[in-house]
């Protein structure tokens, strides 16, 4: 079997392999390459040494059975025999679901989640967006802390246990996206700085030195996580992936790398015959992001829009503080531009930020199915420093009032895992890290950043704790209770009206219209999508007298209560409450 690793400073490396060493041989063809074969099966442990060092595992390891510090194991994943044909399915029209595989289910696998699939094709959703899957020290942690980019989680299931998941996803017709990290590596079991200039301190991100993309030895970096990115498009059969934070992707070259991997991903896309995506999540609002690369943009199909979830928030809860200053001035105000033109911060002043931000969408190339919404995630949730959903706070009024601007909008909906009924159960920022030192350092800057904003350091959960990640595991028992059986039931009904009515998912920004009461003091918002017109009321104690454009409408679904008023036109909706109508 041939074994291959990157290696460009080493004086001499050599293959360990089921207790053998076989020296490697610089490869004449790629320099810093070194190469040998060696005999070995399915399942046999390998690991490089450099220069007479201690064993480190293969930086293109598909499969850690003992841990990112143990030995890698040969992985043949083409071996896996799937069951279910799948011709892809393409972000345009989607409902996605964002879930974490360790707090899904109880027992955190993948075997275990794939009992709850037919839930999720129940509710309606298209895709399920995976929180990331590679290894990390520990058995339970969010898993942004990844290390060894090419293999999956053994506690989670392996690499198989991802492959039988994806497999049986398709069976039930739901495509998987998968969140990677490009742009740092986890503090413990990261072994790639032993290898070659996989990083450089030209730059710095808030997770540590930042990967090496522009400077000497970048081209076999990119080609690295290049190589990553469609081993999971390929091998595991990935509708898309999720980019972690390309706001921190430090690229001065004059092609930029999201460019160069939006490429390789459209080539891969039409050797296979199938759609791929990538999704971004970027904290920029750059429209050069999902614009064409023919226009000069990157390529990517859609990135994440946090303007759109900072206006809902403000307006369904009133927080101020951070981020949320700027939107909550005129929340329906704030909310309605996003609603309309993607971007909240497009050029103007971000008092957050304390300078200019952001740049507007072209309509005419930017159409609203590349920008993905959201009413909760798993920053917005686990990033409060007791990982309280918006359930805790809102009543269930206001969670279906969230969930009809959502569902109902241009974008692409995403929902969090237990939204749909929602769940009580917390989901916090938890971590199993096995450096005591490591575990400290991070118990005592978590506690120290909310305590800048506000917090008793006491009162701050142990993220080592075991019980954060106990008590952020769904309650798979509340769905059928009310009042989340209720709740459950009208985004399920909301889902269905997207599919049906085409004009719920048109994603053209120019055809959306939105007016509200806030300049009269009054909480409600009405959104005009073709013939179909979406409106709440956020009151909790007041009726709202509500326009709708036309005297003739069906109510296609309602929740919380709504009638017709005898002023033409109009509906009388009940506080906290949404219903949506078609015009005759």
């Amino acid at each position: 079997m041939l074994f291959e690793v990157w290696a460009p400073d080493a004086a001499e490396v050599a293959l360990r392999t089921d207790g053998r060493d076989h020296p490697m041989e610089r490869d004449p063809d790629r320099a810093g390459w070194w190469r040998c074969e060696a005999p070995a099966a399915e399942g046999s442990r390998y690991g490089f040494v450099l220069d007479g060092g201690p064993v480190r595992p293969d930086p293109r390891s598909r499969r850690q059975p003992d841990g990112p510090d143990g030995p890698s194991a040969v992985l043949a994943p083409e071996r896996f025999r799937w069951r279910n044909a799948w011709p892809g399915r393409a972000l345009p029209g989607a409902v996605l679901y964002e879930l974490h595989i360790g707090t899904f289910t109880r027992a955190g696998t993948f075997e275990a989640a794939i009992e709850r699939l037919a839930h999720l094709a129940e509710l309606g959703v298209t895709h399920l967006e995976l929180m990331p899957v590679c290894p990390f020290p520990g058995r339970h942690g969010w898993g942004y802390d990844g290390v060894s980019p090419w293999a999956v989680h053994e506690p989670y299931g392996g690499p198989e246990g991802l492959q039988r998941f994806v497999d049986a996803a398709h069976g039930h017709g739901l495509g998987v996206v998968l969140d990677v990290v490009h742009n740092h590596l986890g503090p413990s079991g990261n072994h790639l700085p032993a290898f070659g200039p996989y990083f450089t301190d030209r730059y710095r991100t808030p997770w540590g030195e930042a990967v090496n993309l522009d400077g000497p030895g970048s081209d076999e970096v990119r080609r690295y996580l290049l190589d990553s990115a469609l081993a999971w498009l390929r091998d595991y059969r990935l509708d898309g992936l999720r980019l972690d934070a390309v706001h921190a992707l430090h690229d001065t070259r004059a092609r930029h790398f999201l460019t160069e991997l939006s490429t390789a991903v459209d080539a891969l896309a039409a050797a296979l015959g199938r759609p791929l995506f990538l999704i971004a999540e970027s904290d920029l609002n750059d429209p050069r992001t999902t614009a064409v690369r023919e226009l000069g943009g990157h390529g990517l199909q859609a990135q994440w829009n946090d303007d759109f979830h900072h206006a809902l928030h403000a307006a369904l809860t009133g927080e101020a503080q951070g981020y949320y200053a700027d939107f909550a001035r005129r929340p329906l105000s704030a909310l309605a531009k996003t609603l309309t033109a993607g971007f909240f911060h497009d050029g103007g002043h971000s008092s957050f930020r304390g300078r200019a931000h952001g740049s507007p969408l072209d309509r005419r190339h930017s159409p609203g199915h590349r920008l993905l919404v959201y009413a909760q995630n798993h920053d917005q949730i686990g990033n409060r420093a007791m990982g309280d959903r918006l359930s805790a706070a809102l009543s269930p009024g206001l969670l279906g009032c969230a969930a009809a601007l959502v569902l109902t909008s241009p974008y692409t909906p995403m929902l969090f895992m237990g939204e749909e009924w929602g769940a009580t159960t917390p989901w916090r920022y938890f971590t199993d890290h096995t450096d005591p030192e490591l575990a400290e350092a991070v118990r005592h800057g978590r506690r120290r950043e909310f305590a800048e904003h506000g917090w008793a350091e006491g009162d701050v959960p142990d993220p080592q704790d075991p019980a954060g990640r106990e008590r952020s595991c769904l309650d798979w028992e509340q769905p059928t209770r009310p009042p989340h059986a209720g709740l459950l039931s009208w985004y399920r009904r909301l889902i269905a009206l997207r599919r049906d009515h085409p004009e719920l998912a048109d994603p053209d920004l120019a055809a959306v219209e939105v007016y509200h009461g806030e300049e009269s003091g009054e909480r409600w918002l009405v959104v005009r999508r073709g013939r179909l017109r979406v409106a709440v009321n956020f009151a909790a104690d007041q009726d709202s007298l509500v326009p709708v454009g036309g005297p003739d409408a069906t109510v296609l679904a309602a929740w919380g209560g709504c009638e017709p008023s005898r002023a033409g036109g109009r509906v009388r909706l009940r506080p906290e409450s949404a219903v949506v109508l078609a015009l005759r």
